[in-house]
Protein backbone atom coordinates (compact mmCIF):
# COMPACT_ATOMS: atom_id res chain seq x y z
CA UNK A 1 0.00 0.00 0.00
CA UNK A 2 1.64 2.85 -0.57
CA UNK A 3 1.68 6.15 1.52
CA UNK A 4 -0.89 7.71 -0.79
CA UNK A 5 -3.47 5.85 -0.49
CA UNK A 6 -2.93 5.20 2.76
CA UNK A 7 -3.76 8.96 3.44
CA UNK A 8 -6.61 8.63 1.35
CA UNK A 9 -7.94 5.62 3.34
CA UNK A 10 -7.69 7.82 6.59
CA UNK A 11 -9.10 11.00 5.11
CA UNK A 12 -11.55 9.11 3.78
CA UNK A 13 -12.36 7.11 7.45
CA UNK A 14 -12.14 10.67 9.14
CA UNK A 15 -15.47 12.18 6.51
CA UNK A 16 -17.14 8.81 7.26
CA UNK A 17 -16.67 8.86 11.18
CA UNK A 18 -17.50 12.93 10.93
CA UNK A 19 -20.97 11.74 9.04
CA UNK A 20 -21.61 9.58 11.74
CA UNK A 21 -21.07 12.46 14.64
CA UNK A 22 -23.72 14.95 12.31
CA UNK A 23 -25.83 12.82 10.21
CA UNK A 24 -26.99 16.18 8.66
CA UNK A 25 -23.42 16.40 6.75
CA UNK A 26 -22.98 15.31 2.70
CA UNK A 27 -19.80 13.78 2.06
CA UNK A 28 -19.06 16.67 0.91
CA UNK A 29 -19.66 18.96 3.77
CA UNK A 30 -17.87 16.14 5.98
CA UNK A 31 -14.83 16.48 3.41
CA UNK A 32 -14.38 20.61 3.55
CA UNK A 33 -14.62 20.53 7.30
CA UNK A 34 -12.02 17.58 7.35
CA UNK A 35 -9.94 19.24 4.63
CA UNK A 36 -9.87 22.22 6.21
CA UNK A 37 -8.85 20.80 9.86
CA UNK A 38 -6.02 19.19 8.50
CA UNK A 39 -5.23 22.21 6.62
CA UNK A 40 -5.21 20.55 3.53
CA UNK A 41 -7.75 22.95 1.48
CA UNK A 42 -8.91 25.97 3.46
CA UNK A 43 -10.22 27.38 -0.19
CA UNK A 44 -13.10 26.37 -2.28
CA UNK A 45 -10.90 26.08 -5.75
CA UNK A 46 -8.14 24.36 -3.89
CA UNK A 47 -10.87 21.21 -2.46
CA UNK A 48 -12.84 21.26 -5.84
CA UNK A 49 -9.22 20.58 -7.14
CA UNK A 50 -7.91 17.92 -4.83
CA UNK A 51 -11.11 16.31 -4.52
CA UNK A 52 -12.03 16.28 -8.19
CA UNK A 53 -15.56 17.87 -8.30
CA UNK A 54 -16.76 21.06 -9.93
CA UNK A 55 -15.84 24.19 -8.16
CA UNK A 56 -19.80 25.18 -8.07
CA UNK A 57 -20.44 22.22 -6.34
CA UNK A 58 -17.93 22.70 -3.87
CA UNK A 59 -19.02 26.27 -3.44
CA UNK A 60 -22.79 25.06 -2.83
CA UNK A 61 -21.83 22.72 -0.31
CA UNK A 62 -19.57 25.12 1.34
CA UNK A 63 -22.84 27.71 1.46
CA UNK A 64 -24.97 25.23 2.80
CA UNK A 65 -22.71 24.07 5.79
CA UNK A 66 -21.98 27.74 6.92
CA UNK A 67 -25.88 28.66 6.66
CA UNK A 68 -26.67 25.94 8.55
CA UNK A 69 -24.27 26.46 11.47
CA UNK A 70 -21.66 24.77 10.64
CA UNK A 71 -18.04 25.23 12.45
CA UNK A 72 -16.20 26.81 9.31
CA UNK A 73 -16.69 30.21 8.51
CA UNK A 74 -16.24 31.92 5.54
CA UNK A 75 -13.01 35.08 5.67
CA UNK A 76 -12.98 36.23 2.14
CA UNK A 77 -14.65 35.45 -0.94
CA UNK A 78 -13.09 36.82 -4.72
CA UNK A 79 -15.19 38.50 -6.53
CA UNK A 80 -14.63 37.17 -10.53
CA UNK A 81 -14.08 33.95 -9.58
CA UNK A 82 -16.43 33.39 -6.65
CA UNK A 83 -13.07 31.39 -4.47
CA UNK A 84 -14.42 31.42 -0.84
CA UNK A 85 -11.57 31.08 2.01
CA UNK A 86 -12.79 29.89 5.14
CA UNK A 87 -11.60 29.12 8.68
CA UNK A 88 -12.33 26.17 11.09
CA UNK A 89 -14.42 27.50 14.03
CA UNK A 90 -15.04 25.42 17.17
CA UNK A 91 -16.53 26.61 20.52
Amino acid sequence: MTEDSVETERFLALVAELQEKDPRLTSLQAAIIVAAEANIALDSRSFARLLGVAHALALRELNALVEMGGPLRIVKRETRTLRSFYVVEHP
